[in-house]
């Protein structure tokens, strides 16, 4: 009798530590957050646990050095790459708890048991991965024009000769 006691209070005492253990990762992961700033500063992205965006600065600069859909372009490839850093440091903190050979990054996509023509996404759904997001240039693009006039100061001009 007294063997089986001790079986039930090992398991007990395994269970305590699973669950401390448990409690530990889950709040690591909801303390999870990252950060990013455009190349030349003038977006900064904050994203959440999950990727949730949680914060974005634009400084005054952004609006004269960017037109409006070259800014949108910035905003998202700086969010894409703060939310990558986040899941990167979810990917650490479940790595800790998980067994080796378990991949974190499938397993919070949710294909950790799956083989890969079980996931695979139709052709025709549209899918955004923040992590690695594609980012699409215009064609007519002129960062290298040295003197680049603002949108916004080009906009003032057309309604003061109006």
């Amino acid at each position: 009798m007294d063997d089986h006691r001790a079986q039930v209070a090992e398991l007990l005492a395994d269970y305590r530590r699973s669950r401390e253990q448990l409690v530990s990762v889950q709040r690591e992961l909801a303390a999870v957050s990252g950060q990013a700033s455009s190349p030349d500063g003038v977006v900064t992205a904050t994203v959440g646990s999950g990727g949730k965006l949680t914060g974005l600065e634009l400084s005054e600069l952004a609006y004269r050095r960017h037109r409006p859909e070259q800014l949108a372009e910035l905003i998202v490839r700086t969010v894409a790459a703060a939310a990558a850093g986040a899941a990167e440091e979810t990917y650490q903190a479940l790595s800790a708890v998980l067994p080796t050979a378990t991949d974190p990054e499938a397993l919070v996509a949710g294909t950790a048991d799956l083989r890969p023509d079980e996931y695979v996404v139709d052709d025709d759904t549209e899918t955004i991965d923040l992590g690695h997001q594609p980012v699409r240039r215009r064609a007519d693009d002129d960062e290298d024009n040295e003197q680049r006039e603002s949108w916004l100061d080009s906009e003032l001009i057309n309604r003061r000769v109006r």
